[in-house]
């Protein structure tokens, strides 16, 4: 399933990971930040258990306190944030390519082929995320 609608904050991008995620597997989301952003995020979603569905990583990009927070959600349970990024790359209105590479510990987070970030997988098994959701203040032009 591949959607892209326009929703009340932005676009909603919904899309299946067919088979898992796997090291060396590598998602590329390319848009344009909306001209006075809010926020937006970008979702790695679990297959749902008993209709819970568990979050692999949250990366959500705040414009109004300039912070990129990551999250995971297992078993129902939220993690301890991070917050910590060398700078603040977004501009409003500008274009950019978000990377998100699967290693064998962690996904690590390129934007416009720069290191971003780094976050260490916290669910147990990669090949249960089976989603990517994005949704917020940007224009979608390319999701692979």
């Amino acid at each position: 399933m591949t959607e892209i609608e326009t929703c009340t904050n932005g676009v909603k991008y919904v899309g299946d990971i067919k088979g898992g995620m796997k090291p060396a597997m590598k998602i590329t989301i390319m848009g344009t930040v909306d001209v006075r952003p809010k926020s937006f995020t970008v979702t790695l979603l679990c297959s749902p258990k008993d209709g819970e569905e568990d979050v692999a990583l949250l990366v959500t990009v705040n414009f109004q306190d300039r912070s990129i927070m990551r999250n995971a959600k297992f078993a129902g349970i939220w993690g301890a944030e991070e917050k910590k990024i060398p700078y603040f790359p977004f501009t409003p209105g500008d274009n950019f390519k978000m990377e998100l590479h699967c290693e064998h510990q962690q996904m690590r987070v390129l934007l416009d082929g720069q290191r971003l970030c780094d976050f260490t997988h916290r669910v147990p098994q990669l090949k249960a995320v089976t989603g990517l959701r994005v949704v917020g203040d940007i224009k979608l032009t390319k999701v692979a």
